[in-house]
């Protein structure tokens, strides 16, 4: 069926066929491309990684820590949060390159060797208080000829994965530095009642070394005074020592002349052994003397027992004289007589018992005499060595009291040097109690500053030191959505461009007004709407079926699609006017510069890093506000949409009243 349309650059009609060709192109161009690009981090399966782990693992605190095997196990397995929704492959360096170089491997993530020393580098440098912390990274290949976002979508992967590993890693580190915060409060504080300890300690010692400097000078007194006793000690020392030497020279020349002395004693013609000799021949004498003493001795006795029974009779003759009445003064002489008688007697009988002593004693003086000379030499001997050992000891006492006067000397001088030394003790007490006076203030004021650093130092339990770690590790965060690539923009860019396109599709088949435009009696606004009504019609079902199958692949609630679907329509509307201005006025060429407004569309709604000068460009096409109103539908993009399109029906109405003069020339030339 052939409809009265007119078709640009060719007398062929436009059928249904035609129109509905124009009518679905924007609505596949959208389809395909939202189809494509929406959401594509859940299509990542059909992605294929490899992972290539050269990390060769370091043992902290008898730890063993393979952080490159935990970061690839990261990768595979994903976390709690998220799935792992890539195909990740472990691999190695050949299989990896081959496998970039066939198209395998979409990308390969590799783990170098130094990957936990310098991921633990930081944390061991803290604990150990040195060292060179070194940032832990992660290599990231993809193909030469591999698609425009999947180096975005591995790098966005691996530097997730590179970031929760540090996370982590900080955490940790974070935790001891916390619980290290808690250990050195609790430590300074013992440290600032140690310190308080030993202001006391040294407040006590700097009295006590205020009383050192009296002691010492006492002590250099006495010192002085133990100097000059022992300087006269070793005087007198050396005197005695010179008077025991004397003493054993004469006790050497005794013993000498004792043990000469009892040599001569031994002699045979020794006078002790002659002296003896005669002694021992008088004491012969003695005995024989003393024997015939003895016999007269018995004779004596016999005598003088007789002579004392004589005694006996004349005293009882005198008491008989007495009683006889004889003369008195005879009695008398009778008695004295009869008592001389009996001493007589008794003096004769102690005579006889002398005697017999005198045998005994003959023959004792006799024995001792003889055995005089020997004794007595043997004495002498003995006492001859005793005066040699004497003099020995003698001479030995001197060398000792000659150490001793050289000691006491010494000990003079070493007085005398202590007596120096307690006077700069004296001396240096008083400072060092000053000294010690100046530390014990110094040491109370640091153990009041200890104990206020201890109470401003924070104290965390276990459960606080983790809570506070995971948040200073990782002080930021963001609710923005990270499941896809190209945010939620990405559809109404897509759908703007898509209706723009549409529109200029529209007017590569129909004519901006009717080839009779010279001939026609109809108004320059008539032929205008004429000519643009298809088109504005196209326009609005090319936004409700881009409408339609974004809400398929998107899902909006109805409101939001009502809004949507209603800012598409009246998208389509004027894309479909400004295109019919652009091909009025330019012709050809307009639907180049058409061509061109939808590139920059384009490039100014993917990314905000395009040039100032570009990005001015395009916020003054007609796609800018159909864009922000696909976004969220709002008055001013409504506005935007519909400014253009009177303006640009206004412009293509100015055209076709200008197209509607021409010149004789150029219509006899017609004709």
């Amino acid at each position: 069926m052939n409809l009265s349309i007119e078709r640009a650059r060719s007398r062929k009609p436009i059928t249904l066929l035609t129109i509905l060709g124009v009518l679905l192109l924007p609505a596949i161009i959208g389809g395909i491309l939202v189809a494509a690009l929406q959401n594509p981090t859940e299509r990542l399966d059909s992605m294929t990684a490899a992972i290539v782990n050269l990390d060769e693992p370091v043992t902290i605190d008898d730890q063993y820590t393979p952080l490159g095997r935990q970061l690839a196990s990261g990768l595979v397995e994903g976390s709690d949060d998220m799935d792992s929704n890539l195909t990740w492959v472990i691999s190695n360096e050949d299989d990896a390159a081959d496998g970039l170089a066939d198209g395998s491997y979409q990308a390969v993530v590799t783990i170098p060797a130094e990957f936990s020393a310098a991921a633990t580098s930081a944390g061991q440098t803290i604990a150990n208080g040195s060292g060179t912390p070194e940032q832990a990274t992660i290599q990231v290949t993809t193909p030469d000829d591999g698609l425009v976002a999947d180096d975005l979508i591995t790098s966005q992967i691996a530097s997730v994965a590179a970031s929760s590993m540090g996370t982590m890693l900080s955490e940790a580190t974070m935790e001891n530095v916390l619980v290290g915060f808690t250990t050195i409060g609790d430590q300074i504080g013992e440290a600032a009642s140690g310190a308080s300890e030993l202001a006391d300690g040294a407040r006590s010692a700097a009295d006590g070394a205020a009383e050192l400097p009296e002691g010492a000078a006492q002590l250099a007194d006495g010192a002085a005074q133990l100097g000059s006793g022992a300087a006269e000690l070793a005087s007198g020392l050396g005197t005695i020592a010179s008077g025991t030497r004397d003493a054993a020279s004469g006790a050497t020349e005794l013993g000498n002349g004792l043990i000469a002395g009892a040599a001569g004693l031994e002699a045979p013609n020794s006078d002790l052994n002659q002296l003896a000799g005669a002694a021992s021949t008088g004491a012969d004498y003695a005995k024989t003397a003393a024997d015939e003493t003895i016999a007269l001795a018995q004779s004596l006795g016999a005598n003088a027992v007789a002579l004392g029974g004589n005694g006996q009779d004349v005293v009882g003759l005198a008491t008989e004289c007495y009683t006889s009445g004889a003369d008195t003064a005879f009695c008398d002489r009778l008695a004295s007589t009869a008592g001389g008688i009996g001493a007589n007697a008794q003096a004769a009988a102690s005579a006889a018992e002398a005697a017999g002593y005198a045998n005994g004693y003959a023959g004792n003086v006799a024995t001792g005499v003889s055995a005089l000379p020997s004794a007595l030499a043997s004495q002498l001997r003995t006492a001859g060595t005793g005066a040699t050992s004497l003099a020995d000891g003698l001479n030995q006492l001197a060398a000792g009291t000659d150490q001793s006067a050289t000691g006491a000397s010494a000990l003079g001088d070493g007085a005398t040097q202590l007596s120096d030394g307690a006077t700069a003790l004296a001396d240096g007490a008083g400072e060092l109690a000053t000294g010690l006076d100046t530390l014990a203030t110094g040491t109370g004021d640091l153990a009041g500053g200890l104990q206020t650093a201890s109470e401003q130092l924070p104290s965390f339990s276990d459960d606080e030191s983790t809570s506070l770690a995971s948040v200073i590790s990782d002080p930021v965060t963001s609710n923005a959505e990270a499941n896809t690539i190209f945010g939620p923009t990405a559809i109404p860019l897509l759908a703007a461009v898509a209706l723009w396109f549409g529109g200029l599709a529209s007017f590569l088949v129909m004519r901006a007004h009717t080839a009779r435009t010279l001939t026609s009696r109809r108004s320059s606004a008539s032929l205008t709407l004429r000519a643009f009504w298809p088109a504005a019609a196209i326009g609005a079902g090319q936004g409700v079926l881009v409408a339609l199958i974004v809400q398929i692949v998107a899902s909006y609630d109805a409101a939001a699609w009502w809004a949507f679907a209603g800012t598409a329509v009246l998208a389509g509307v004027a894309f479909a006017a400004v295109n019919q201005a652009l091909v009025a006025v330019f012709g050809g060429v307009g639907r180049w510069i058409s061509a061109l407004v939808g590139v920059v569309a384009v490039a100014t709604g993917l990314i905000s890093t395009v040039p100032g000068w570009l990005a001015s460009i395009g916020a003054a096409l007609p796609t800018a506000p159909a864009f922000t109103g696909l976004i969220a539908a709002n008055g001013a993009a409504v506005a935007g949409l519909v400014v253009w399109a009177v303006l640009s029906l206004i412009v293509t109405t100015v055209v076709v009243a200008m197209r509607r003069t021409t010149s004789a020339k150029a219509v006899l030339a017609s004709a």
